[in-house]
This record gives C-alpha cells, structure tokens and sequence, in this order.
C-alpha cells in the first residue's frame, strides 16, 4: 500500500503502523479513493495519549471527539470525493494489548460524545446489528502510546468492490489481489493467466490496474466459473473457460505473467490432476511461461518452493502476509536466468 501512495503521487509516507501506513498530503484529491491495496482510507480527526488499560480511563477517549476539527474533515472528505455533511456515527474501534475493557467500551465512549457535539444520532455496534445507510463511519484505534480517531472518507469501506457480485469459499481478499496484480508488473501487451482462477479476483484486479492486457482463466468448478463469469462482466478483456490446471489447454511458452492463488487444501482441495500430483502445477506454470515470464503466486508455506525451484523458476521476492489469521506468503517468481 506505501507503494502504491507514492506511484500515485498521493503523499509522503510518514509511518507504518500495524496493519496501517500513514501518509501525508499537501492536497486532498478524489484519486485517494482508488487506492485499491487498501482495505479502507480515512482522515486523521485527533489524536491523543493511549488512556491504558483500565476500565476506568475510557471516557477519557471522549476527549478526541472534542478536539476535532469537524469543518476541515468535511472539507477535505469531500475534496477526497466522499461526502459533505457529517450524518449519524457509527465507530469501529481496534487496540493493541491487553486491557480491561472492550472495543464496545471504547466505541461507545467516542460515539456517544461524537453523536453529541455533531447533534446527530449514534449507532453502537455492540448488538451487532448494521448502521443505518449514510452513517458517517469512524475509525478509533489504541497502540499502547496513542489513541487515533479517524473519519472514514468513502461511503463503504475500499476493499468491498462494486464488482464482487459473487463469491466462493476460498475467494482472495481483493487488496491482496490487487497487490500480487501490482508485483507482476504487467504491461499493455502481455498475455496473463490464472490457472485456477476461483470468482475471478485476481483477473479483474489485475485488468483494473492494465486494461489493454489480454487476461485468461482457467478453472475445474462449474460453480467458481459462474461466480468469475459474473465478477468480470465489466472486465471485456477476460476470458474465462474449463480446464484442469495440470494440463492447461495452452501451449509451450504462451504466456507473460501468471498470477494465481492455487487450491493447496487449506478452503479448497485441488481437483482433477492436481488432486492427485499438487507438484504438476509448478510444471505447468513453467511450461506455459515465456523465457523471460513471471509468476507471482499465494502460498501457504515456504516449503513449496523447493518444487518451484526444481523446475527451474527462481524466488526473487517473498512477503508474509496473514489472511483469515492464517500465514501465508506471496511470492514473485521468475524463469531462471539460464533458462533464457
């Protein structure tokens, strides 16, 4: 995500935090909402001392709800595209620690003080029931040195995209799609493959980032094909057909970059040839690859590439990443240089 702030111009990345990166900018611009490794931007409202852990010191957090400048947060909500006029508040609150109180505690101290000054109703999120539509969304956050209260700029969070009309299990989180779409480097003219392609996640990120590439997926599922075909009908340049991922219908050498989160049995089992030989997609990925192609692939243990690099495809980049609590790797591939 810092990556894709400074390919966009957006601002100057002054810290990362756990699961945040935070950023400057001179000037608010609409192009901010379009982040798309982000699961969700926001504005800074206050900041203050962390209160701690006991229970006690929680209407403390009520202090950042009086000390934001609601006017400039409008405004530059607003200038970022979101909209102009604070309506009901619904917080979301998250800390680092242990502590004598919940994240409801939390939320309801701000909230209830936001609701207040705003003269607007509050939606408290601890009967789990969902906001009302248009309720502005705040984001509370404790690290054990500051409390930070955030205003949300778009009206949903970034990461539920208009287009995933479909889903199915194992479907890829769509930041991390778009992030192993931006490792790939793909340009207008060349050919992309996901040989296991799922709801079509990776294809259509990887189509919104470079819409001239010609985008091709493969699945075994009837069901994960009607679920892509469905998410990519805005996406012209995705095709979409039956295969089986251990004898992909291509031929040596046709293909400039794949991205794929393969079926290693964690949601979903391999089928077909896979289900019986998983080593066999590395084979295939290498087979399919032109001589200077490249791979950027979703594994669950690093283990796996002992098979990769035995068909001659080099690791050149690896990033853990935690997705549904569980660790994984993305990793960046390309076909060994002797290979060339």
């Amino acid at each position: 995500m810092a990556a894709e702030i400074l390919q966009l111009g957006l601002g100057t990345i002054t810290r990362l935090g756990h699961r945040e990166v935070h950023f400057c900018t001179r000037r608010p611009e609409p192009r901010t909402v379009r982040l798309r490794t982000a699961d969700d931007v926001f504005l800074l409202a206050a900041r203050s001392p962390d209160v701690g852990p006991a229970r006690a010191d929680v209407a403390g957090l009520a202090g950042l709800a009086a000390v934001a400048d609601t006017e400039t947060l409008l405004r530059h909500r607003q200038d970022c595209g979101g909209s102009g006029e604070l309506t009901g508040v619904e917080v979301s609150a998250s800390f680092l620690g242990r502590r004598n109180f919940n994240r409801y505690d939390a939320e309801d101290a701000v909230g209830l003080a936001l609701s207040r000054r705003l003269g607007v109703g509050y939606h408290p999120r601890r009967g789990g029931s969902a906001p009302p539509a248009g309720h502005s969304a705040w984001r509370l956050t404790l690290d054990g040195t500051r409390a930070t209260l955030m205003l949300r700029i778009a009206d949903r969070p970034l990461h539920r995209r208009a287009y995933k009309l479909r889903t199915i299990p194992g479907t890829l989180h769509p930041p991390v799609a778009a992030a192993m779409a931006g490792l790939a480097d793909i340009r207008p003219e060349h050919r992309v493959l996901d040989p296991c392609c799922g709801a079509g996640t990776l294809l259509v990120e990887a189509g919104a980032l470079q819409p001239e590439a010609r985008l091709h997926g493969f699945d075994l599922d009837p069901d994960a094909l009607r679920a892509a075909r469905a998410n990519a009908a805005g996406s012209p340049a995705v095709t979409l057909r039956p295969a089986d991922a251990g004898d992909l219908p291509l031929p040596d050498g046709s293909v400039d970059r794949v991205v794929c989160n393969p079926p290693w049995g964690a949601q979903v089992d391999a089928r077909g040839l896979l289900g019986a030989a998983p080593s066999r997609w590395w084979g295939e990925l290498r087979r399919v690859l032109v001589p200077d192609g490249m791979a950027v692939v979703l594994i669950p243990d690093a283990d796996d590439l002992a098979t990769a690099i035995r068909q001659r495809l080099t690791p050149v980049h690896l990033q853990q990443v935690r997705l549904s609590g569980a660790r994984s790797y993305i990793i960046r591939l390309m076909v060994r240089q002797r290979d060339r």
